[in-house]
């Protein structure tokens, strides 16, 4: 199969059975089924082809994870205010658009803690849920916050992350499965270091705007029959042919015995993958 490829289409499984997540890698117009090859050789190869994923035109470098870097600098997607929400300036009248931002970014966000390689903070669209938490590798996830735009989300986890980390260790992640933790034991910790913080904001943008949840954790489990015991990054720009067998797939990595692939890094790149 040969096409370019996005990041990986991944359903929740039921956790309770034991059943993992299950992956779909978009490659052109299909979409191919990941699980059932796990333990099996696969060979991707890059055609040395990149399209842009907003615009579809053959870009030379790809850049904010799939677009040539006409789209990088006119779309709001790939702005700073969307990987610092709490930056956003709709309201100066700056954003790059304005239609996109009230379609994407005055919709209802979370606040979440999350656990992958240890307990983050982390803020997503109600849509986004939970690929959001899949997509980070996250065994664990527990939403604390929806509040009305996003904004608002970034906001609370600037406040939070005083406390505990927002990002991800993404080589810890691909280790081991997470140890288990109480995320509402430490959501009630959190929320009562915090609570000065949160008032002044909820006085700023309203009460109404910010809801405190009580939902149950949600637990993931990712289909992975051996974690590498080190982690080697592999990268189509140095490596065009990469080969190994598929042990695992979690967040948007293949774990490969050979190493381990970020789809997501290299979306919009023209691959053929075949499995043996």
């Amino acid at each position: 199969m040969i096409g370019n490829i996005k990041k990986m289409q991944a359903a929740l499984g039921d956790s309770e059975s034991g059943q993992a997540v299950q992956y779909q890698l978009p490659v052109g117009s299909e979409l191919l089924p990941m699980n059932e090859h796990i333990g099996q050789a696969i060979t991707l190869s890059y055609k040395n082809e990149i399209h842009c994923v907003a615009c579809g035109r053959k870009t030379n470098k790809s850049f904010a994870q799939g677009h040539c870097f006409p789209c990088f600098r006119s779309l709001a997607s790939c702005d700073m205010c969307i990987m610092k929400p709490e930056t956003c300036h709709f309201s100066e009248g700056t954003c790059r658009e304005p239609a996109w931002g009230e379609t994407n970014c005055f919709i209802p966000h979370y606040v979440y803690l999350a656990n992958s390689s240890g307990v983050k903070v982390g803020i997503t669209r109600g849509t986004q849920i939970p690929t959001r938490w899949i997509d980070q590798g996250a065994a664990q996830a527990l939403p604390i916050f929806r509040v009305a735009n996003r904004l608002q989300s970034g906001l609370l986890e600037v406040v939070l992350k005083q406390h505990v980390s927002d990002r991800t260790d993404w080589r810890k992640m691909l280790k081991s499965d997470a140890e288990s933790l109480d995320l509402k034991e430490i959501r009630d910790g959190l929320l009562a270091k915090c609570e000065t913080e949160i008032s002044d904001i909820r006085n700023q943008q309203g009460d109404a705007a910010l809801e405190t949840i009580d939902e149950d954790v949600v637990e993931i489990k990712f289909p992975v029959s051996e974690y590498p015991e080190k982690i080697k990054s592999l990268n189509f720009d140095k490596q065009p042919e990469i080969e190994g067998t598929l042990m695992g797939i979690k967040g948007q990595y293949l774990i490969l015995d050979t190493g381990v692939l970020n789809i997501r890094k290299f979306t919009g790149y023209n691959i053929e993958v075949n499995f043996v």
